[in-house]
């Protein structure tokens, strides 16, 4: 199981990533800033490291700057709301392996983990989701149900992933709207069902069986009949 350290001193963020990345299978380790996170890293040798720019005691930026100071290469993906175009080169100059601007979608967070990971242990399993028939190649973006290929939007490409993360098992609705959509979602709250439906319509084309199904009250769970 890869371990991932979380940097952030916005507890209510680190809570969110810690139990995304959980969910994903990964074990996590949290730090509330740079000075934290290098204790850390001494004692738990993390395989990826998930990094808030703006942090007391010590940021995100002078921290991923000593590791690589100091020769240690673990992978370092920066989080931050700073989106210049200046900040991404500094940010990625100082030695970060990836950037993603705040706010963001969970669902992309674990994308760029996941191939963040893939680079550590490069494995044709880690790119394949596969439940029910349901195929998703995670490096092409195409989807298979069957033989038949699905054209989805980006939206229903990171819903459907999701649900083939965690088959058979029930996701609440808040937990799949904070997972595709981002924790501070505040659009609609009809949009899942809007997203569910037009998932269905093209998971079920040819009559093929319904594989999302809701539970009242509560949310969906993806499994066969």
């Amino acid at each position: 199981m890869s371990k991932i350290l979380v940097v952030d001193d916005d507890q209510k963020l680190l809570k969110m990533l810690t139990r995304t990345l959980i969910y994903e299978n990964l074990d996590v380790i949290t730090a509330a800033n740079g000075e934290e996170a290098l204790k850390q890293i001494e004692v738990h040798k993390p395989d990826l490291l998930i990094v808030d720019w703006m942090m007391p005691k010590m940021n995100g930026l002078d921290l991923i700057r000593r590791l690589r100071e100091e020769e240690n290469e673990t992978m370092a993906l920066m989080l931050t709301a700073k989106d210049e175009i200046e900040n991404r080169v500094e940010g990625l100059e100082c030695g970060a392996d990836d950037y993603l601007v705040k706010p963001f979608a969970p669902a992309e967070l674990v994308a760029r983990v996941h191939a963040l990971l893939r680079r550590i242990e490069p494995s044709l399993n880690n790119q394949l989701l596969e439940y029910a028939g349901v195929r998703i190649n995670l490096s092409t973006h195409e989807v298979f149900r069957d033989e038949q290929i699905l054209n989805l939007t980006l939206t229903e490409f990171n819903l459907l992933q999701l649900f083939l993360r965690h088959p058979r098992q029930v996701l609440e609705r808040g937990q799949i709207l904070s997972s595709v959509w981002g924790y501070d979602f505040g659009g609609d709250d009809n949009v899942l069902e809007i997203y569910i439906g037009y998932l269905r319509k093209k998971l079920e084309t040819g009559q093929k069986s319904r594989l999302i199904h809701t539970i009242r009250g509560v949310g969906y769970v993806f499994r066969e009949e």
